[in-house]
């Protein structure tokens, strides 16, 4: 019988976070500039380690949020997005991180504390276009955070949070063609979303459009899931990979 006692080896605990919101018709994600090394300089997600042994998952989401964006947990309902635990991905070690989303509506200017130098909302088409050069493995966890957002559109009724108390079908279109990245039919648009008992419902007169004719105003419904769902449709990248 071997005298071989297990060790259990060092693994350090972090979060990291994709916060998603609209701003000017495009979909923006929080990114940080890092002030210390490893990739001092760098834009990264906002996240960092656990405080201490005992600190909760998404306590210490909210609070790294708090100390390098200003955000606070009165803002946000985060929900966990996945793990990450390649043996690489840090440099300073063994890593694994518990990734958290959220995707709201009308959220402030970030406030850049602690080890980040800035703090900035940045368009997430230029986030992945490789200029951008995030830290770590954060490319991988804002395309699945992306990823889950554009779900979480075509099952729940999520969209309508962007649009003001009223809107027309063409402004709530807009929503999804920002967070989806693809354009789409209006006539189809228009024809699903008012298939869907109970999305939205009619809100009184009519608003004139930029071309001067009058437009029907919706607000929220009481559904908050869509069943069938909202399909996006293919865009030319996913055409491409698929």
């Amino acid at each position: 019988m071997s005298d071989d006692r297990w060790v259990p080896p060092t693994v350090l605990l972090a979060v990291d976070l994709v916060i998603l919101t609209l701003r000017e018709s495009f979909l923006h994600v929080l990114l940080i500039e890092r002030g210390v090394e490893p990739y001092q300089g760098a834009l990264a997600l906002p996240g960092g380690f656990l405080g201490h042994e005992k600190e909760d998952l998404v306590t210490a989401a909210h609070r790294e949020l708090a100390e390098e964006a200003g955000l606070g947990p009165d803002q946000l309902h985060l929900e966990q997005l996945g793990v990450y635990g390649a043996p690489d991905r840090d440099p300073r070690g063994r890593v694994v991180s518990a990734a958290y989303l959220a995707i709201a509506p009308r959220l402030p200017e970030p406030v850049a504390g602690t080890d980040a130098s800035r703090a900035c909302w940045t368009p997430v088409e230029r986030a992945l276009s490789g200029d951008a050069l995030l830290a770590f493995d954060h490319e991988q966890i804002l395309t699945d955070g992306i990823d889950r957002a554009r779900e979480k559109l075509e099952r729940s009724a999520l969209a309508t949070a962007f649009c003001g108390p009223t809107f027309t079908i063409s402004e709530l279109q807009d929503v999804y063609e920002a967070v989806w990245g693809v354009p789409l039919d209006a006539r189809n648009f228009y024809r699903k979303v008012q298939s869907l008992d109970g999305f939205i419902v009619p809100a009184g007169p009519s608003r004139k459009t930029d071309g001067g004719r009058p437009a029907r105003l919706f607000r929220p419904g009481p559904r908050t899931t869509l069943h069938p769902p909202m399909v996006r449709p293919l865009g030319q990248a996913d055409r491409e990979t698929a």
